[in-house]
């Protein structure tokens, strides 16, 4: 996910589109959350693994 937000940030930024620049923080954000959230053992949504 964090990898998929870089791709879409920097296509948004080459482009010149703003959503896909603010989609693509929001995925680095959400991706982040979640590895941090899951390398510290905690289960997310009922799952212990979230990938």
């Amino acid at each position: 996910m964090i990898i998929l937000g870089v791709i879409l940030l920097v296509i948004g930024l080459v482009a010149g589109i703003s959503i896909l620049t603010t989609i693509g923080i929001i995925l680095i954000v959400v991706g982040a959350i979640l590895a941090i959230l899951g390398s510290t053992g905690r289960a997310i949504g009922g799952r212990n693994h979230w990938f």
